[in-house]
């Protein structure tokens, strides 16, 4: 079962404005149309596709507790959950037919996933990446546990070839920041910086909303990540509807031409 986030009032004092910032129709007679479905993929190794603990007689009732985000995810269009990137022995190509990778606090990849996720982006395809360095979610997992999301996010090889680099700072205490009208919570989040050796393979990245997030075109697709996870912590009722509200958001914002 979920449990309630500490975290949980500071973020019900954004529910207004993020809610009504997150859904255009609110009071507005003239509401953009619904938008297109697409094709998602999830790779993470949070809590979201499958509860800790959960069996696979859990996962077929229909009384079974969910993450918010799936509900998220299955509004925007069809979705599923990868454990690979690129093509599998058996010929299963994760990515294929994809138009959104959402990359959340992944496991470090195989050289061959980072080649497919670069020829992914680089072919057109958008990812919505969450790397936290340090991740402040609990897990019922004891450590050493390989079902236990990473403590910090190890994608260095891929994220330098793309421009960009990941930096902590053990001091940074910040709660939230804002982007776009609203504010995005934050745990112990990092910060992204601009490469200064990047080669000719980086994308056209710029960093916003004090460096937390960055966005970068790269080929002919694009990447939108944000240096941390808190947004994605299980929750309940009011709180996991302002979660989702701006977990929307992001990916709208991510699919914007």
């Amino acid at each position: 079962m979920f449990r309630p986030r500490r975290r949980a009032s500071s973020l019900a004092v954004l529910a207004a404005g993020a809610l009504a910032a997150c859904n255009p129709s609110v009071g507005n007679e003239a509401a953009e149309p619904p938008a297109e479905p697409v094709d998602i993929a999830l790779f993470s190794t949070l809590p979201i596709a499958q509860p800790e603990g959960a069996g696979m007689t859990d996962l077929l009732s229909a009384d079974a507790p969910s993450h918010w985000a799936v509900g998220v995810l299955a509004e925007r269009g069809d979705w599923r959950a990868v454990d690979w990137l690129g093509e599998r022995e058996d010929g299963w190509d994760a990515l294929a037919e994809t138009d959104l990778l959402i990359l959340a606090q992944p496991r470090p990849l195989a050289p061959e996933e980072n080649v497919a996720l670069d020829d992914f982006v680089r072919g057109g395809g958008t990812v919505l990446l969450f790397a936290d360095p340090a991740l402040t979610q609990e897990s019922s997992y004891p450590l050493g546990d390989r079902r236990r999301p990473p403590a910090g996010v190890l994608l260095s090889p891929i994220l330098s070839r793309w421009g960009l680099e990941l930096v902590r700072d053990e001091a940074d205490r910040a709660s939230g920041v804002d982007w776009n009208g609203v504010s995005l919570p934050l745990s112990r989040a990092g910060r992204f910086q601009l490469a200064e050796d990047a080669g000719d393979f980086a994308g056209d990245c710029t960093v916003e909303a004090d460096s937390r997030l960055a966005d970068c075109a790269i080929g002919k697709g694009r990447v939108l990540a944000l240096a941390d996870a808190a947004l994605l912590e299980p929750d309940q009722g009011e709180t996991a509807e302002i979660r989702a509200a701006l977990l929307d958001k992001l990916i709208e914002s991510a699919l914007r031409p």
